[in-house]
């Protein structure tokens, strides 16, 4: 378990408060140096998704987007579940991956997050897109900055959450096969709602991983898989409020 206690000490023994001074600048700076990495990474890889995404459904209905998800046969489902497999095989193979192999399936990630997101090109407006990604950027940006000052420890939230969306992704499905709007509609409300609480806790676990790892080996992996994490958040929550508030093409 992450040990949330703050690893500074507010006193040093023997009369030694200008070594404990420099050992706490010394932290300071290595965590905002740490902690602008991950946002580095993360805000990166949205903006490769985005550009990606418009690029594959430019054209609209002869855009290849379109001509890959109507008619595009086992593409579109290698396309859907791609990046489904490179999350699995990062989160279990981080281990035994070097810190090069886990940045290319990062960004191979969030190129192919692009491509399977171009359908929202096609079935909301521009507008609604533009909406649905500034709420989101200001509402993460507001709940990470939470995340990463609170001194409540979240860590007891996070299997609560992770449970929501498990039962969250069951019940996605169920709604595939009874189309149901306002069941749609909860859905989505609970989403931003499950998202919005992870990356408050996401950005918490992220800060007190460093106190592990600063100065090991394992530094720059844990700068992708919190990435990773936080580039999740971020997207399903976009998706969700899209979904609560978008307005379809006309």
């Amino acid at each position: 378990m992450a040990n949330w206690s703050d690893p500074r000490l507010g006193t040093a023994p023997f009369g030694k408060a200008d070594s404990a001074g420099t050992q706490s600048a010394a932290y300071d700076a290595g965590l905002r140096s740490y902690m602008l990495r991950v946002y580095n990474y993360m805000a990166s890889a949205v903006l490769l998704t985005g550009i990606v995404a418009m690029l594959f459904a430019s054209g609209g209905a002869n855009s290849p987007a379109a001509q890959v998800f109507v008619g595009g046969g086992i593409l579109k489902y290698v396309i859907m579940f791609a990046p489904l497999a490179i999350v699995f095989g990062m989160s279990f193979g981080q281990a035994r991956m070097s810190t090069g192999t886990l940045q290319a399936l990062f960004w191979g990630f969030a190129v192919l997050m692009g491509l399977s997101l171009s359908t929202i090109f096609l079935v909301y407006s521009g507008s609604s897109i533009a909406g649905a990604f500034f709420s989101t950027a200001a509402g993460f940006a507001a709940l990470s900055l939470y995340g990463y000052t609170t001194k409540r420890d979240l860590s007891a939230f996070g299997t609560f959450l992770i449970i929501g969306v498990v039962g969250l992704m069951v019940a996605s499905i169920v709604n595939i096969f009874v189309q149901s709007g306002p069941l749609g509609l909860v859905i989505s409300a609970i989403g931003v709602l499950l998202f919005a609480g992870l990356t408050a806790y996401d950005t918490q676990r992220t800060k007190s991983l460093y106190f592990q790892v600063r100065g090991t080996d394992m530094a720059d992996k844990v700068v992708v898989m919190s990435a990773l994490s936080l580039y999740l958040d971020f997207i399903n929550m976009f998706l969700f409020i899209l979904r609560l508030f978008g307005s379809s093409r006309d």
